[in-house]
């Protein structure tokens, strides 16, 4: 009897120490996720930030534009907008598509391209780029390793009861990706030098 007892305890005891180290772990694994997240939204943030500026710098030479800085601020508003990771992917890569008009209008302005402020925020954009890409190369590894955690098996048990919900990769379009500061091309380009010409004195 007294055998009995002290394997039953030994078998609860087991029971609860494995059903604590998991939930640890998976608390553990979902907050890497989380932190890598805010990563992304601290990149994301910064870069709505510098569109303004980047406009208003682009207007001074191109003030007749105007359905392209509509399509800038109105894919700027929807990435400020968007809540979850897919939402915010999708916002994003529609914001570099915008961006890439907005350059190709650029092209057309040498003095634009020359412009000290326009140059600087350029660079800036592209620094911001290479951030996202690397905080989105990380979130993602961190979702990989979280999602795998909370379908194998034992962990999948404890998953389930404390409803450990699988997290949302940061999808981004590789075409989308390309750095927007060299996605001139000479068709967008050709087509701007057809357009009146505003220069500043």
């Amino acid at each position: 009897m007294f055998n009995l007892g002290f394997i039953f305890l030994a078998l609860v005891g087991a029971v609860l120490i494995f059903v604590w180290h998991t939930y640890n772990s998976l608390i553990t694994a979902k907050t890497r996720v989380e932190e890598a997240w805010s990563g992304i939204d601290v990149q994301l943030k910064r870069r709505a930030s510098l569109i303004p500026n980047l406009v208003e710098t682009v207007k001074g030479y191109a003030a007749h534009e105007k359905e392209v800085f509509s399509r800038v601020t109105e894919a700027r508003s929807a990435l400020m907008k968007a809540a979850t990771p897919q939402e915010k992917a999708a916002a994003d890569n529609a914001l570099s598509a915008t961006l890439k008009s907005l350059f190709a209008v650029a092209e057309a302005y040498p003095d634009l391209k020359a412009n000290e402020n326009f140059k600087q925020l350029q660079e800036e954009l592209a620094d911001t780029e290479d951030k996202i890409a690397y905080a989105r190369q990380f979130y993602n590894t961190n979702v990989m390793e979280y999602n795998i955690k909370i379908r194998l098996f034992p962990s999948v048990l404890i998953a389930n009861i404390f409803n450990f919900q699988a997290a949302e990769f940061f999808e981004a379009e590789d075409e989308e990706r390309e750095d927007v500061q060299v996605s001139f091309t000479a068709k967008a380009a050709t087509e701007n030098k057809s357009a009146p010409e505003t220069k500043k004195d």
